[in-house]
């Protein structure tokens, strides 16, 4: 007889920790610590599964979060997408903020299973979504917030090609990044800086820079209608 299917929120709920985020008390988020066998929900539906970005808040997503929280003009009121949420960090913020709506777009299905959790876990509401949005038009959104989608070169270049169609189509992109070798530099304006924690950072550890940044048209080229 084939094992039943392993329940993706009793797992997380039953393996991680619920507790507020370094340097962002208001939110808490289910978070792994090493006794979280995460190997073991990774592999139960997947040889060759992602690694589990989304049980960590990481420096880019908690800089973005602190900004929108000391910022709430930033996104009240208006419809918010959190691109590459994982945990949803970013989306709990633009939510506790006063955005009219958020969605939280994040592909591993075990970080969708968290996001459910950690919206009721700080009383937010927030749509979610597994699709990858990178490959398709531009959302229904006014702000698209992108925390930590450039650790790595092939998925820097698609989330570019992403947010240029974004900013074309008038729609505001904000970005937050400790400053990783994919970062397209000559696309960013410097809002704000923040000490925050890194990804997989222990309770207590020194907490790293991470800035958020305003992402600007390619040179020569125009905003188009606002959405």
């Amino acid at each position: 007889m084939a094992a039943a299917p392993l329940d993706r929120a009793a797992f997380i709920r039953a393996n991680l920790t619920l507790a507020p985020v370094p340097s962002i008390p208001e939110i808490r988020l289910y978070t792994a610590h090493p006794r979280s066998g995460l190997r073991r929900l990774a592999l139960a539906d997947a040889a060759d599964p992602p690694a589990p970005y989304w049980a960590y808040p990481w420096s880019g997503g908690a800089a973005l979060a602190r900004y929108v929280l000391d910022r709430p003009q930033t996104v009240r009121g208006r419809r918010v997408l959190d691109l590459g949420a994982g945990g949803g960090i970013v989306a709990i913020a633009a939510a506790m903020a006063g955005a009219a709506e958020v969605l939280a777009a994040e592909i591993d299905p075990n970080g969708v299973a968290a996001l459910g959790l950690n919206a009721a876990a700080n009383g937010v509401a927030i749509a979610v979504t597994g699709a990858d949005l990178t490959a398709g038009p531009p959302p229904a959104a006014d702000l698209v917030a992108v925390g930590d989608l450039f650790y790595a070169a092939p998925l820097a270049a698609r989330a570019t090609a992403f947010l240029d169609r974004c900013v074309a189509a008038g729609i505001e992109v904000l970005v937050g990044d400790p400053g990783r070798a994919a970062l397209p530099r000559s696309r960013l304006r410097l809002l704000a800086e923040y000490g925050v924690p890194e990804v997989g950072a222990t309770r207590g550890a020194a907490a790293t820079w991470a800035a958020v940044f305003a992402f600007r048209p390619e040179a020569g080229a125009t905003d188009g209608p606002r959405a």
